[in-house]
């Protein structure tokens, strides 16, 4: 039986991973990255033992024929070596689960219909994996695409996962939360990062930082990315279930009556999370502007099970009608 792509690439991507990151003595995480480097170049960069170079070249010959890949396949064929890499990675850093990734890609084909091109940021973009769902499904045209992690080594795989699938991303190595970001997009999409921002001096120059000790890190994520966003456009955030309870909440809440319309809170299913206190939801705003006005009403939803045919199409209908009823997508910006 004839292997498909997906499976070849990520045996190629595994096996040399395992390769240098045995030789060079570093995380296969970070060797992943240098994998990626292989496949592109189709030959071997790096110094290493000869035994180990020899089969690399080997693995190069053999998946030579592997060249003119979708970039949903590449993306696929990532996230499986991904998954295996990031198992004991920090929670906040783990993959967005395709799952809601491509319903996010849908809520972002719905809300942008009629805005082309559209520029997007991640400012939590990890390894890339919800940024590039979105990209390999979005149906209009694309403007500029910027991503932004803290991480050295999650951006540098964001970066080959660019390369590989031939998509042109502008990434900065930094803290978004500090990053000085001269342009304005369309839209944000973002899994938000959940915890403390350490960094009480920074945290100051925002409207939502904690009036004592450290502030919570997705309250100035959510700040940011306003910041980051042009009058009229839309945020889609994945979100603890949790963000609008506790006395927190109230500045947050007070915030976002102030910067933007609240149009969607999506509880996602519990059976996508191991532990249903570690439940997520997505949440949709939309920046303030000239000629852009309150929804009649916010719509808020339980999402079914996405294997729930019948219930996800009712969804869906339901979204339709909301978005006819209370939006105006068509609004310049």
């Amino acid at each position: 039986m004839q292997r498909n792509n997906i499976e070849r690439l990520y045996d190629f991507m595994d096996s040399a991973a395992e390769f240098i990151s045995e030789d060079l003595q570093v995380s296969y995480l970070e060797a992943l990255a240098e994998a990626g480097e292989v496949f592109l170049e189709k030959s071997l960069h790096l110094d290493l033992s000869e035994e180990k170079a020899e089969k690399i070249k080997e693995l190069l010959q053999k998946y030579d024929d592997i060249d003119e890949l979708e970039a949903e396949t590449v993306r696929k064929a990532l996230q499986l070596s991904l998954l295996k890499s990031m198992k004991n990675y920090h929670p906040n850093r783990q993959m967005t689960p395709d799952t809601i990734g491509l319903f996010i890609s849908y809520l972002f084909n719905k809300f942008n219909q009629g805005t082309e091109p559209v520029s997007i940021m991640d400012p939590a973009v990890g390894t890339g994996n919800l940024l590039f769902t979105v990209l390999n499904h979005m149906s209009g045209k694309l403007g500029k695409i910027y991503g932004a992690d803290i991480d050295d080594i999650l951006i540098q795989l964001a970066f080959i996962q660019a390369d590989m699938q031939k998509k042109e991303v502008s990434f900065f190595n930094q803290d978004s939360l500090q990053l000085v970001f001269a342009e304005q997009v369309d839209t944000i999409i973002s899994d938000l990062p959940v915890g403390y921002y350490p960094n009480d001096e920074a945290a100051k120059s925002y409207q939502l930082k904690a009036d004592e000790g450290h502030s919570f890190s997705h309250y100035l994520f959510i700040e940011q990315s306003l910041r980051y966003t042009k009058p009229g456009g839309h945020l889609f955030f994945v979100i603890p279930n949790q963000l609008f309870v506790g006395p927190e909440s109230k500045k947050l809440t007070s915030f976002l009556t102030e910067e933007a319309y609240i149009y969607a809170i999506l509880k996602l299913p519990s059976s996508i999370f191991k532990n249903e206190s570690f439940g997520k939801s997505i949440l949709v705003l939309r920046k303030k502007g000239d000629n852009i006005t309150a929804p009649k009403q916010i719509l808020a939803a339980d999402l079914p099970s996405f294997s729930d045919k019948n219930g996800m199409v009712r969804i869906m209908n339901q979204l339709e009608r909301w978005i006819k009823e209370n939006t105006d997508h068509k609004t310049e910006r």
